[in-house]
């Protein structure tokens, strides 16, 4: 899979026609779950969550060990620098499929759209650049990239859990939500050091990477790390604070 799929990301990512037919063929799909989600809505939806929870968590398990493994016999620097990641026995084909789960993750956009939620900035804006980063720094196998699924992995576990809970009509108390957009701002903070300490490393000739992907994921988790922040104050501190301010009063 991994010597298949690999090549075929050299090939079409500088191609815009091929661009267009990935377009195109996500557009023909899209219709046909549109017409399977009017029949049966909060079926899909559970479903849809289901998948991706149960994907989530196996790819965590699985590149977490590799992680692991990496850091207790090589140590931190290794487990950063080290390109073993992408071809490894074992994480190849789960840093292939990271890749490729992107494109279907781009479902929850749809899914709000669908039932006419709001689709607030931060929804659309960290699916569609996570999933254009992670297509162009996967062809060049980048340093950090091994943190940097492994992370994602894990809080899409806890993430997708939560949605297929709520999407099971489970009552999902809200400590729950508070800790995943808690980790999610944890995985921007580390995105950010992990990057920093890729460009000290490459200077050194230690870690294998560009200045213009170091600098892309920099500033794309540094937006994350204040975009998630800032929902958190909004939908955490900031009520409460009213409620309490209320209270008193």
């Amino acid at each position: 899979m991994h010597k298949i799929i690999r090549p075929a990301f050299l090939t079409c990512l500088p191609d815009p026609s091929c661009s267009v037919q990935v377009c195109v063929a996500g557009h023909q799909g899209s219709l046909e779950m549109k017409d399977f989600f009017q029949k049966r809505p909060l079926q899909t939806i559970f479903i849809y969550k289901s998948c991706l929870f149960s994907f989530s968590i196996i790819g965590a398990v699985r590149t977490g060990c590799f992680m692991l493994y990496m850091l207790r016999n090589s140590g931190f620097k290794q487990s950063v620098c080290d390109q073993s990641f992408y071809y490894g026995p074992i994480s190849k084909f789960w840093a292939c499929a990271f890749v490729l789960s992107k494109a279907p993750e781009l479902g929850d956009t749809m899914f709000i759209v669908l039932r006419k939620q709001r689709l607030i900035f931060l929804h659309w804006y960290h699916h569609i650049t996570v999933l254009v980063y992670s297509w162009y720094s996967y062809k060049d196998q980048v340093a950090g990239g091994g943190w940097f699924m492994t992370m994602n992995y894990t809080v899409h576990a806890l993430m997708y859990s939560y949605y297929t809970a709520r999407a099971a009509g489970v009552r999902v108390p809200k400590p729950c939500a508070i800790i995943i957009t808690s980790s999610q701002i944890a995985q921007m903070a580390m995105g950010l050091a992990v990057s920093a300490l890729v460009y000290q490393w490459m200077q050194d000739g230690d870690c294998h990477s560009y200045i213009d992907n170091i600098v892309w994921a920099s500033l794309m988790y540094l937006s994350y790390l204040l975009l998630f922040s800032s929902f958190f104050y909004q939908s955490y501190m900031k009520g409460s604070k009213q409620a309490t301010s209320i209270k008193n009063d």
